[in-house]
């Protein structure tokens, strides 16, 4: 469904009322409670839950290292993959599996990724939450042509719907391989990298293109929290099957010569399967100490309110370290973590709190039926001496200062009547840019929306400063990316954009909302 085609759309995803400006309480109590988007079932016998053992993606190793550079290479590739128990599935992988390989890079060191695209279409790279050149961040139309494109195969895309404009930075189409340069010029963090092309971007992550890179550094290191076997990436996303045993997925072109879904899905497609780590409700043996869960949402659409069942003895089972940007000041210990799509919470899980044998359901609450469970932890009879622990001080965290703002910014997140997916009434255009921040400006920047839109900022991270007036939620400490924003909410952040300047963007990060449209770009300058 291109751009066009999305003007009529809104009697099939809420009722056409429930979008118009007067009725958004009602569609504010529908998305509140966490349903975004549509089920798309699975034509597939769904698998007994807890069956699979939890998979942990492969750590990439450098091809070569000279100086302060480590080189890595990935080849994007079709693979058929053991999803399902007893099925075959075709993925778009990194590497051959989903997820992707585990990129773990020491801040301070560049890395140099280079990726060769073998897949049957165009692709785009994007380190999420990376402090990344703008050539290197995965701008939407810096397309990698798939091995053996003719130099100007990105010149007959011009004419694609979405695509206009791209033009403007054709020199940055390549084919066949790109590398990507991250100076590390940031501290520990969980980041994630996935496909970022311009209307593509959901039905490129779905069908598989996503994994881990882990930043560390010496501030972290240092202190005694689980690490080795007890530090686990846990890629949290839901996906439907077809029959054949493909992922199915709405396309509104299924050869995904146009972008978009049909428009029962518009406002985004959730999945009745959930996969942690690509496998459907996996288990984990687990001893009786602490793990650290680097959780990440890496659904479309879906949001999840996740809890320990049964929760510990006192509550507090999930005790959070870290944050989309690393770790916080200090720990903050929750009962239950809502997620948005794009955002990561790193936690500290204390098993020893149970008894043995206990077995641990991590569920989610904004679920229902087969979608409420997410995996199960096994607790083993077997003592072991932990020599972990989580301090009352994690980091020294620098809050920015509002009073240094220099500007304030608004971004109105919306269903535009006129045009699809909109931020200030506008729908996306390579090139036209939305905002010019200074390096090394503070400015606040105000997010309003009229659905449920996780936002997303490329660059650098922000602090969250109040919502709705008052002040932040339970779960927006720490230097954050992506912010969950609520049906007709307004949510201020801090921002400052250091080192790189050039063209980045923000987007929903509702995969589907974002290839309809719902980005802009800024220029730092």
């Amino acid at each position: 469904m291109n751009r066009r085609r999305f003007l009529g759309i809104g009697a099939s995803v809420l009722g056409a009322g429930a979008l118009a400006a007067v009725a958004v309480p009602s569609a504010a109590k529908l998305f509140a409670e966490g349903r975004p988007g549509r089920l798309l079932s699975s034509d597939l016998d769904l698998p007994e839950a807890f069956r699979v053992p939890l998979p942990v993606p492969a750590v990439l190793n450098p091809v070569r290292t000279e100086g302060a550079t480590d080189y890595y290479e990935i080849t994007q590739q079709v693979a058929k993959l053991e999803i399902v128990p007893g099925v075959r599935t075709e993925a778009w992988t990194y590497g051959g599996g989903f997820p992707g390989p585990t990129l773990v890079t020491r801040s301070g060191r560049t890395a140099v990724v280079k990726h060769r695209n073998e897949l049957p279409v165009p692709s785009v790279t994007h380190l999420h939450g990376g402090h990344t050149p703008a050539d290197s961040d995965g701008y939407p139309v810096d397309l990698l042509m798939p091995v053996g494109s003719p130099a100007d195969a990105a010149q007959g895309m011009q004419g694609m719907p979405g695509m206009a404009g791209m033009h403007h930075v054709a020199g940055r189409t390549v084919a066949g391989e790109r590398s990507y340069t991250y100076p590390g010029k940031q501290r520990a963090a969980t980041l994630w990298y996935h496909d970022h092309r311009m209307g593509f971007t959901g039905p490129g992550v779905w069908r598989g293109l996503a994994g881990f890179h882990l930043v560390q550094d010496d501030e972290e290191g240092a202190l005694p929290l689980p690490r080795g076997e007890r530090d686990l990436p846990l890629m949290i996303a839901d996906r439907s099957f077809a029959a054949d045993g493909s992922f199915k997925y709405p396309s509104s072109d299924p050869a995904l010569g146009e972008p978009g879904v049909s428009a029962a899905y518009a406002n985004g497609v959730l999945g009745d399967v959930i996969l942690v780590n690509g496998a459907p409700w996996p288990r984990l043996d687990v001893d009786r100490l602490r793990y650290r869960l680097r959780l990440l949402n890496a659904s479309n659409a879906r949001p999840y309110r996740l809890e320990l069942d049964p929760q510990p003895p006192g509550g507090d089972a999930l005790v959070q370290i870290g944050s989309d940007g690393g770790l916080l000041a200090a720990p903050v210990a929750h009962d239950r973590i809502e997620m948005a799509p794009g955002e990561r919470f790193d936690v500290v899980v204390d098993f020893s709190r149970y008894q043995p044998g206990t077995q641990v359901r991590l569920v989610n609450r904004f679920g229902s039926g087969r979608t409420a469970e997410v995996m199960r932890f096994d607790v083993s009879a077997k003592q072991v001496q932990d020599d972990t622990a989580v301090p009352d001080r994690l980091s020294a965290v620098e809050a920015l200062d509002a009073s240094a703002a220099v500007t304030t910014r608004e971004f109105a997140f919306r269903r535009s009547r006129g045009d699809g997916w909109t931020i200030n009434g506008e729908p996306y255009q390579p090139g036209q840019n939305i905002a010019t921040p200074a390096l090394g400006a503070v400015e606040r920047w105000r997010f309003s929306s009229d659905l449920h839109h996780p936002v997303h900022v490329h660059l650098d991270h922000f602090q969250v400063i109040g919502r709705d007036g008052g002040d932040p939620g339970p779960y927006d400490a720490g230097w954050k990316d992506t912010v969950d924003l609520r049906p007709a909410e307004a949510v201020e952040v801090l921002v400052r954009f250091t080192d790189y300047a050039g063209a980045y963007m923000l987007h929903c990060h509702n995969l589907e909302h974002e290839d309809m449209a719902m980005m802009a770009d800024f220029t730092v300058q």
